[in-house]
């Protein structure tokens, strides 16, 4: 049975095919749908939402270690969370199959760096393999439990944006039954102290070597013949743009990236005039490739930033001419990134814009508090980077620039990365004030529910992690709660916390726009006879708000009814219609 499946849903139902037990993951886009997908379609899987990418990490490494067939799937920047324990389980080796995916995100669709991951598989001696569509994503994900299992290794499987949601259709198969190996105490496998590592790391260079050799021979490399002047070699989502670009000529396409079949490549670039080789990012084929003495062309001419496509291929490497010509800024106004109308961040954005804070920021939906017209966030790192870096900055200015200076920090991300930079605060004596953004759910990646919410990924009631008391237990003595919809209390809060000389945590508590549970109804008018056109109301930046010269209109097709707006206004010009409020 064949069935229409973007890629990340066809690396979920490999996992299922293969047998897979238990499944660990953080979400982050491109990858989310991996997990979410096995959570609601394969019952026989176990499925969690970890806290972190490393705890996921972990989870799976354990039920691998246990017997079983497990699978974590994250963004290029969650495997720099999950190193650690990645080049760790390299020496270790699994014992049911171990399969680790990450996706990458050439262009930064919704990153903050371009990361090509190819390189940790070649630092952790890792062997990597990389579909091209929705069938290979399927298949590989099986290969690589076999992979995993007969030569006692985790396998990295590297998807990127285009081939994670990326629709091709998908063979189905039943799925195996697989059985849990025996678990057996072994020492010097299992525990990396210095004199068992040391051993280890010699049986990771033979396990290299061994998959170099089935590399040479392995179907995930294929060669497809056809003009013999021009060959390509490439892999992933590159090799699709290669075939429409260059069309009846020869490729060595790369199904396993790491290690690479050398006598394979050399036999290949023997028979071909001229040698292209097509990758996305770093130049991590070409590097090799050039290595073993082959002439190539590649970055010398590609770009080593952003997506390629088949016209940038035509363009630079065929000289036909590059895209159309895009249309003029006059045409078409650039329209960023913006909170939703109703988005509880927006409020306390508005009220740190109008202290003139120095605000140190964090990964999330609440990152676009940095753009204008909101334009109140100072700097963003990376995931829990945003308590380390006030800190860092009091230590460096001192305690007077600490009274003008707050952390933000969404709820999932706190429990990420924020709770140890949380702790390192109190610990050496730091006074920064912390403001957690809780809008009750994981949102910029699409509403995942985290460990304060209350549930698991399947919507099941589980613990629930209270802020208040986790504050308290680190050592925080002032600890506010408030709705930052009530701007007047919000403000005298924050200039209260950041007056006093110690550490302290404000926890701006609303739901997300987007939830059930924020109960928004109806929507906002202005009532002209009452208007000023003080404009007030368009300091909160809704998009819902729009100056229209000589009056303030409120478009009620993006208006939720949430009535921030009115807060700001001085003259009561703005009411509510519909919701049972009028």
């Amino acid at each position: 049975m064949k069935e229409l499946m973007l890629g990340n849903e066809a690396i979920a139902r490999g996992a299922y095919e293969a047998g897979v037990t238990v499944v660990s993951s953080y979400p982050g886009t491109p990858s989310t749908e991996i997990t979410e997908c096995v959570a609601r379609n394969y019952q026989d899987i176990y499925s969690e939402w970890a806290p972190n990418e490393k705890v996921a990490m972990e989870v799976v490494i354990g039920a691998a270690m246990a017997g079983a067939r497990s699978l974590t799937a994250m963004k290029h920047v969650g495997l720099n969370v999950a190193a650690d324990p990645l080049f760790t389980v390299s020496y270790t080796g699994i014992n049911g199959g171990l399969v680790i995916v990450v996706a990458d995100d050439p262009g930064m669709h919704s990153s903050q760096n371009e990361q090509d991951s190819r390189h940790y598989a070649r630092a952790a001696k890792l062997p990597m393999l990389e579909p091209a569509d929705s069938q290979e994503c399927k298949d590989f994900v099986k290969t690589a439990y076999e992979i995993s299992e007969k030569y006692d290794t985790p396998v990295l499987v590297r998807l990127s944006t285009r081939v994670s949601h990326s629709l091709s259709t998908v063979d189905l198969e039943e799925r195996v039954a697989y059985e849990l190996k025996e678990y057996k105490k072994d020492i010097g496998k299992y525990v990396m102290m210095p004199g068992m590592a040391r051993k280890r790391h010699l049986i990771i260079e033979e396990r290299m070597a061994s998959l170099k050799t089935f590399a040479e021979k392995s179907p995930l490399n294929q060669v497809y013949w056809g003009d013999r002047k021009i060959g390509v070699i490439s892999s992933g989502i590159a090799y699709q743009y290669a075939r429409e670009a260059f069309g009846n000529v020869s490729y060595l396409k790369l199904g396993m990236v790491n290690p690479l079949p050398e006598k394979l490549i050399a036999d290949f670039a023997a028979e071909v005039d001229t040698l292209y080789v097509v990758e996305e990012l770093e130049p991590f084929l070409e590097e090799q490739i050039k290595a073993l003495g082959i002439k190539v062309i590649g970055k010398d001419r590609l770009p080593v930033t952003g997506e390629l496509n088949s016209s940038i291929l035509r363009e630079k490497l065929l000289g036909e001419g590059g895209e159309a010509e895009p249309l003029s800024a006059g045409e078409v106004p650039g329209r960023p990134p913006v909170m939703c109308p109703g988005c509880p961040h927006r409020a306390t954005f508005h009220v740190l814009k109008k202290l003139k804070l120095t605000v140190v920021g964090d990964i999330g939906c609440y990152t676009l508090g940095a753009l204008p017209p909101v334009g109140a966030m100072d700097i963003c790192v990376c995931m829990g980077a945003s308590i380390g870096i006030a800190h860092g900055m009091e230590k460096a200015r001192g305690r007077d620039f600490a009274g003008k200076t707050v952390a933000v920090i969404g709820d999932s991300t706190f429990i990420h990365s924020g709770i140890t930079g949380l702790i390192d605060l109190v610990y050496n004596k730091g006074t920064s004030t912390v403001i957690i953004l809780d809008n009750s759910i994981t949102g910029m990646t699409g509403h995942q529910e985290n460990p304060t919410t209350g549930y698991t990924i399947k919507g099941e009631p589980t613990k629930q992690v209270n802020l208040v008391k986790l504050g308290e237990a680190i050592g925080i003595e002032r600890i506010k709660i408030v709705d930052p919809f009530n701007l007047r209390e919000l403000e005298e809060i924050i200039k209260e916390e950041l007056a006093v000389d110690e550490p302290s945590l404000i926890i701006a508590q609303r739901p997300c726009a987007l939830l059930k549970k924020a109960n928004y109804t109806g929507y906002a008018i202005i009532e002209n006879e009452l208007c000023k056109h003080c404009k007030q109301c368009l300091t909160i930046a809704c998009p819902a708000i729009v100056d229209k010269g000589d009056y303030i209109e409120i478009d009620d097709s993006l208006c939720n009814g949430c009535m921030l707006c009115a807060e700001k206004c001085p003259f009561d010009a703005i009411v509510k219609v519909g919701g049972g409020d009028e």
